[in-house]
């Protein structure tokens, strides 16, 4: 695999994504590791990511240098290479030569990761740096320039170690990704036998052996994506022996409950409706806090799992379709960074568990899963579903939960979602849903007055959910979907457009 140490930039997860469209298996882990704590047979290469810190300032990054001293291949990528010249000797500079945005760079050297390029080619990057290298440190050669620092590229002579200032991941650097290919290819000699059909076959063979027969297993399904792929695959491994359960928590979308049941019982999955959704509601009852409302939900879902199992003999396993994003932002890579959000899957969980975890898709993102569940044969339908939060309506209802304020939000979303689809923009947006906002505001409809809620539209693009772009919806669906929900949604007199991107925001409101 590459490791990927992280040092907190908003891009670290992209580096990971262009590794594995190489078919080559990435981890990110904190750049806190220390070498020790890693199995290094493993490992074919090493990149230090970007970060906001400076390599000199007192917010340093912890970081075991010892890292540089193996003969792993390495590339580091603005801090990253700030670091690295650091290490070996070379002088930093700061002041008047900060980039930030897009810039153009020249090749002075075109060997190592720029041998796909005549000397004095020019290539569009991206740049996010205030501190860069003045001086390249002994035994390091400049591979590239800018107007605004004289080295944005450098490589050693002798050992596959190169650096970067700018950044390779994004895709405002359009040669980025072949900066990456003949890194992981030529520098670290990868083998891109990271595919669908290996990461199956793996998969079944690790869950067969995690939960030998007799054991049972049980499978918390919602019917998106991620826990359907997972519970599909695992049945390939368990057969009867995986006991799924489709929990109505009352905080799905409309008529939802019926849709999903219908289409798990046609992948021929062992499924059981479990209608708890007075228990969510009542639990809910007065709570406004959002991570309040996460932790709640993820212990009842538990206590569900747990009181059915009970029924069932030998379950020793619980399946869940947790993803890479919900772990990263919810427990940092970094160490010391804010967590994002808990995930019910993630830190929801009491520590009384009495089941074993399966998380097949751990360290996947949500396209990855896509690919798996095509290589099953799984219906595009399925396949093509929008991402929706574990908590489902809870974290879309700002404020306090009532049953009248689901049933709101409910046709709300309907009706946007409806929209969405007959204008044929569902499949390609990321997510797009409603939020109901605790914000009343004065109307007129009639002859009267109204004193009712807002409704808040929220579409976005993205490859994975790690970060996302709003969605420029027509003005004419916008002019319908507001006119519907406020006609014919009782209790709203007022729709908005959220146009905020992550970051700065999140996807959800909560």
């Amino acid at each position: 695999m590459i490791l990927i140490l992280d040092f907190g930039s908003q891009y670290t997860q992209l580096i990971a994504r262009r590794v594995r469209e190489l078919s080559v298996y990435s981890e990110v882990r904190p750049c806190t590791t220390t070498p020790d704590s890693v199995d290094l047979s493993k490992v074919k290469g090493l990149i230090l990511s970007g970060g906001p810190s400076s390599v000199t300032g007192e917010d340093a990054p912890t970081f075991d240098p010892g890292w540089l001293s193996l003969d792993i291949p390495t590339l580091g990528i603005c801090y990253g290479m700030q670091l690295m010249a650091h290490h070996f000797g070379g002088t930093l500079g700061r002041g008047i030569a900060r980039e930030y945005g897009p810039s153009t760079i020249t090749i002075e050297d075109n060997a190592g990761i720029f041998e796909s390029w005549p000397k004095g080619t020019q290539l569009s990057v991206w740049m996010s740096h205030g501190d860069h290298v003045e001086v390249v440190p002994a035994g390091f050669v400049t591979c590239a320039s800018s107007k605004g620092a004289p080295i944005v590229g450098m490589r050693h002579t002798s050992k596959p170690v190169s650096a970067l200032q700018f950044h390779p991941e994004v895709v405002h650097t359009p040669e980025g990704r072949t900066l990456i290919k003949n890194f992981v290819f030529n520098e670290a000699k990868c083998s891109a036998d990271w595919t669908p059909e290996n990461f199956i076959e793996q998969q079944i063979a690790k869950t067969a052996d995690q939960v030998p027969a007799p054991a049972q297993a049980i499978c918390a399904l919602s019917g998106g994506v991620d826990s359907t792929v997972a519970a599909v695959l695992v049945a390939r491994a368990l057969g009867e022996r995986l006991h799924c359960f489709f929990v109505d928590t009352g905080l799905m979308r409309k008529n939802e409950a019926q849709s999903v049941m219908e289409r798990l019982k046609a992948l021929d999955l062992n499924v059981t409706l479990v209608d708890a959704s007075a228990r969510f509601l009542g639990e809910l009852k007065g709570v406004s806090d959002p991570e309040l409302k996460r932790k709640i939900i993820g212990r009842v879902f538990i206590e569900v799992f747990e009181e059915h199992a009970k029924s069932l003999k030998g379950v020793t396993h619980l399946v869940q379709g947790t993803l890479y994003p919900d772990v990263i932002e919810s427990v940092s890579v970094r160490g010391p960074s804010a967590t994002i959000k808990t995930h019910h899957n993630v830190g929801g969980l009491p520590e009384r568990l009495q089941f074993k975890l399966i998380e097949p898709f751990r360290e996947l993102f949500k396209d990855e899963v896509r690919l798996l569940g095509k290589e099953l044969d799984m219906p595009q339908e399925i396949l093509q579903r929008q991402p929706f939060p574990g908590p489902g309506l809870a974290v879309r209802i700002l404020g306090e939960i009532t049953p009248e304020r689901v049933t709101t939000l409910q046709e709300a979303d309907y009706i946007f979602l409806e929209e969405i689809r007959a204008a044929g923009l569902y499949a390609g947006i990321w997510q797009s849903f409603a939020v109901l906002l605790p914000v009343r505001s004065v109307g007129v409809m009639g002859d009267g007055r109204t004193y009712d809620e807002t409704i808040a539209l929220r579409a976005v693009y993205s490859e994975d959910g790690m970060t996302a772009d709003w969605a420029y919806l027509p003005e004419d669906l916008l002019r319908r979907v507001s006119n519907r929900i406020v006609n014919e949604v009782k209790g709203v007199n007022r729709v908005v457009l959220d146009i905020s991107s992550k970051p700065p925001a999140t996807i959800e409101w909560e």
